[in-house]
């Protein structure tokens, strides 16, 4: 039982544990839709799971309204706690900060060179601000945080820029789905001649791999304008 978890929830002045598959049971409360099945160990509500201590029939329906197990499994996993090792925790931290400077190297940039900051260089200056990177909390959100703390060591700005591009009918087919995967298409038109005619908003940390790729599927014959950026 070394690799499971419990996910404990106090309710009716009780504690109720549910065992758990602690990679699954994350996920499953990050939001992905995953089988019950997947991610418990056994059908069972404990009170004390080390100590092979069952909830009883009374209790649940004093704390849940119902002795429907599975029920009362779902509510636990929805809204418990999950417990983890020392080791468990850290290697889900280290899979969110991944993902928080994944986040800031994509929209931020350095605001003198408008270029976006290596992930090493992001990675140091959050080691040097301290932050706290919580597990269960989406990304997102805290990079935005994040990025605030950031501009006490490092020059940085989350920004948006609005790119016009102009590819040439040869390339169209091969840039089409590209194109869409760098930003939201404001608007686009076809010219006579067969060429696409896009202007898109994207992250300003794309901006650059956006020129290479293009450059790259046209054979740099892409016109490539940059319209505005800003925050």
């Amino acid at each position: 039982m070394r690799k499971y978890t419990v996910v404990r929830l106090s309710r009716a002045g009780e504690k109720f544990e549910v065992v758990v598959d602690p990679d699954k049971a994350f996920r499953f409360k990050s939001g992905e839709e995953l089988p019950i099945d997947e991610v418990i160990a056994m059908d069972v509500v404990y009170t004390d799971w080390k100590k092979g201590f069952k909830a009883s029939r009374e209790s649940l329906i004093k704390a849940f309204g119902t002795d429907d197990v599975r029920k009362v499994i779902e509510v636990i996993l929805r809204k418990g706690e999950l417990l983890l090792t020392a080791e468990q925790r850290k290697k889900l931290i280290e899979e969110k900060k991944r993902r928080i400077i994944a986040f800031i190297s994509r929209h931020c940039i350095d605001p003198r060179t408008k270029l976006p900051h290596p992930p090493a260089r992001i990675e140091q200056a959050l080691e040097e601000v301290g932050y706290p990177i919580d597990p269960f909390r989406d990304a997102e959100e805290q990079a935005r945080e994040v990025i605030e703390r950031l501009k006490a060591v490092l020059p940085i700005s989350m920004e948006l820029f609005v790119v016009k591009a102009i590819i040439p009918p040869q390339h169209v087919g091969r840039c089409y789905g590209v194109v869409k995967n760098y930003g939201k298409i404001l608007k686009e038109e076809w010219a006579t001649d067969g060429s696409w005619k896009v202007e898109l908003e994207m992250p300003a940390g794309l901006y650059g791999p956006f020129l290479d790729k293009i450059n790259e599927l046209t054979r740099g014959s892409a016109i490539i304008t940059l319209v505005e950026g800003g925050s």
